[in-house]
C-alpha cells in the first residue's frame, strides 16, 4: 500500500509539557494518557476530542517532576491546552501541569523546551513548625514530609 502524498497527510503539533507533584508520587505514562483522554472528552465532548486526537508521544516522571510531549492535530492546540488545564490529579496524586512550548516536530520540542528541569531534588533536614523534619528541596522551594503527607514551603518558611 502506498503512502499518502504529503499534502494529504495529517499535520501535527507537539506540546512540550512539564509535570510536578509531591516527591513520593508515582505517575506512569498509561495513567497520564488516561487522564488526558478523560479531560479531553469531558471538556471538548466526543467530536472535539476526536478532532484534537490527544496522544502522549514521550513521557518521563521521576522524583516528583517530569516532562512529556503530547501530539495534537494542527489547529487544535488551544482546545488541547484547555483539556490539559483540567487535569489536577493523576492516580490520586495532585499534579501541576505547565505547557512550556508548542512545536512542529518532536525533535524541536525536545531541544527547545524540555531537558531544563533545573536542579536534581535533594533531601535535607529542616526546621518547620518548631520540629526537625525531612524536606525535598528543588529550585528554592521545599516539600516537607509530615506524618502522612507533604506540605510545600519556600526558603522564607524554613528556619
Amino acid at each position: 500500500m502506498k503512502h499518502l502524498p504529503k499534502h494529504l497527510r495529517p499535520r501535527w503539533r507537539y506540546l512540550a509539557v512539564e509535570l510536578e507533584s509531591w516527591p513520593d508520587a508515582t505517575i506512569d505514562r498509561r495513567a497520564f494518557q488516561r487522564e488526558l483522554w478523560y479531560a479531553g472528552q469531558n471538556l471538548l465532548g466526543d467530536p472535539g476530542s476526536a478532532d484534537a486526537d490527544l496522544s502522549v508521544v514521550r513521557f518521563e516522571f521521576d522524583g516528583g517532576v517530569g516532562e512529556t510531549i503530547i501530539r495534537v492535530r494542527h489547529g487544535e492546540t488551544q482546545p488541547a491546552r484547555a483539556a490539559l488545564a483540567c487535569i489536577d490529579r493523576i492516580d490520586g496524586s495532585p499534579v501541576g501541569i505547565r505547557v512550556t512550548g508548542i512545536s512542529g516536530t518532536i525533535r524541536a520540542a525536545e531541544e527547545k523546551f524540555l531537558g531544563k528541569r533545573g536542579q536534581v531534588p535533594a533531601e535535607r533536614n529542616v526546621v518547620f513548625e518548631n520540629a526537625e523534619r525531612v524536606a525535598v528541596g528543588r529550585n528554592g522551594s521545599a516539600d516537607i514530609r509530615l506524618d502522612d503527607a507533604f506540605v510545600g514551603a519556600t526558603d522564607l518558611d524554613l528556619v
